[in-house]
């Protein structure tokens, strides 16, 4: 019974199982092989020619074994070192994803990178196809695709992930070759794995939780662009304000949208020109945040300072436009200028500015009374994002401005941003630290007098947490 269990089990490894039989056939047919070899042997060397006989036919023996493995090898008749000789391998390519870099011959590593693509091809037959078979011969993944009908042409959008080997001119080179024209390419990231109606959707979700959220999400569903939102400007009679119809229009590299409140969303993405269903989505974000009107997020944060008395953090929005002008009445004027670096008298020109949902978000400090000490503003600026600080003088030193700011830039870490940075006068030496209290990499530029300090940011960087401990929670979360 042992005996056949070790047979059948070298017989699933793909061994074949040895017998005497066959053993007692090889012996004999290797001695009767060196006896006709010996016979040969003494015919042929007793001849005339004898010697220069047996050389020629070893040569031509030794020529034959080494065609024969060299054939061998050519054409894959026999199994490489690593096969287990059950079956020979099929010499054709298998349906299903393909092999890790790493298994595939000549391949430097496993390494692979994510890679969001655009390029427009022929609306005709074969013209996805061959695309396709493009990326598979450079062993490239399509994670994801969506195609936008132009008409004669469409414009395919890729999510691949590819051999860090190919590098995006690798890839828009076998792009081209496959027929693909005005192809762009850009470092994707995990985020971009989420499939394009769910992102919508939770943008929507975004937008509707937060008025501030429209500009964020704009970008994130658009891609890299710049967005600004202009004043409603007269216009002569018989035409729209700005030229721009309700439904909007667009324009190639720039799109414009009525804004809800008034004036004109401009949206503009050089070298990349925007579809009409990219349109289309951009305009349905539009169009949900005028149905739902104005609205800031209620939650309240309160917090103990650090010499005792508790303080609300909250968003801020037009409804405190009263008590926002009444704290700048208790500001003096070096404290106003230090953040407005213009004119102390216009100060009250810009919150109504600032506190619009529109332009970016808000936060407010109250004392127990209710009164506001302090503005935090994360301002959308095109493809940049700003953040102020303004701190009644009396409230000043006590740890709020790092609170506020550690908050706005936690924002800007939700919103995707890739920086921060904040205009003061470079005498302003509690921005200064402020900044440096963040505990990010910064950048210093001074040009007469006016101090830029930028903070870069990342995917990595965690959003910041608060500063100062928690006295309780009333009225729901506070919301970044």
């Amino acid at each position: 019974m042992k005996r056949k269990m070790s047979e059948v089990t070298r017989r699933r490894d793909g061994r074949p199982a040895h017998h005497w039989r066959r053993d007692v056939v090889e012996l004999a047919a290797l001695f009767t092989a060196v006896a006709i070899a010996d016979a040969v042997a003494n015919l042929i060397g007793h001849g005339p020619d004898g010697p220069a006989l047996l050389l020629i036919s070893a040569a031509v023996l030794v020529a034959t074994a080494a065609f024969h493995t060299w054939w061998a090898r050519r054409h894959g008749h026999a199994p490489p070192a690593a096969d287990t000789g059950a079956r020979p391998r099929s010499p054709e390519r298998r349906a299903g994803p393909p092999a890790s870099p790493a298994h595939e011959p000549g391949a430097t590593g496993t390494a692979r990178t994510l890679w969001r693509m655009r390029t427009t091809v022929r609306d005709e037959p074969g013209a996805l196809a061959a695309l396709c078979a493009a990326f598979a011969g450079h062993r490239v993944d399509i994670l994801s695709l969506q195609t936008h009908p132009l008409g004669t042409d469409t414009v395919d959008e890729f999510l691949l992930r590819a051999p860090e080997r190919l590098g995006a001119s690798g890839l828009t080179r076998a792009v081209a070759l496959a027929g693909g024209t005005g192809t762009w390419v850009e470092r994707a990231d995990p985020h971009d794995l989420v499939d394009a109606p769910t992102r919508v959707l939770g943008l929507a979700t975004r937008t509707a939780l937060d008025a501030a959220e429209l500009p964020v999400a704009l970008r994130q569903l658009l891609g890299r662009c710049t967005i600004r939102t202009l004043p409603t400007r007269p216009a002569p009679s018989g035409r729209t304000p700005d030229g721009v119809p309700v439904e909007g229009a667009l324009e190639d590299t720039a799109m414009r949208l009525r804004a809800p409140e008034g004036g004109v969303i401009t949206v503009e993405r050089p070298h990349l020109p925007f579809t009409p269903t990219e349109f289309a989505r951009a305009r349905a974000l539009v169009e949900l945040d005028a149905r739902l009107g104005p609205r800031v997020p209620h939650g309240r944060d309160v917090l103990t300072l650090p010499e005792g008395g508790a303080i609300t953090v909250r968003r801020a929005g037009p409804d405190d436009l009263d008590a926002a002008r009444s704290m700048h009445e208790r500001c003096t004027p070096a404290t106003l200028g230090l953040r407005y670096h213009g004119p102390v008298g216009d100060a009250d020109r810009y919150l109504n500015h600032l506190l619009s949902p529109r332009f970016g978000r808000t936060l407010a400090v109250e004392t127990e009374s209710g009164r506001i000490v302090g503005l935090g503003h994360l301002l959308w600026d095109g493809d940049e994002t700003e953040v102020a600080l303004l701190v009644e003088d009396a409230w000043q030193r006590r740890g709020i401005g790092g609170e506020l700011l550690s908050r706005l830039v936690g924002m800007a870490v939700g919103a995707g941003c890739e920086s921060v940075y904040a205009v003061t006068r470079s005498a302003n030496t509690g921005m200064v630290a402020a900044m440096r209290g963040l505990g990010l990499p910064l950048d210093f530029q001074v040009e007469e007098g006016t101090l830029v300090i930028t903070a870069r940011l990342d995917a990595t960087t965690a959003p910041l947490t608060s500063r100062l401990p928690h006295d309780g929670v009333r009225e729901g979360s506070f919301r970044d």
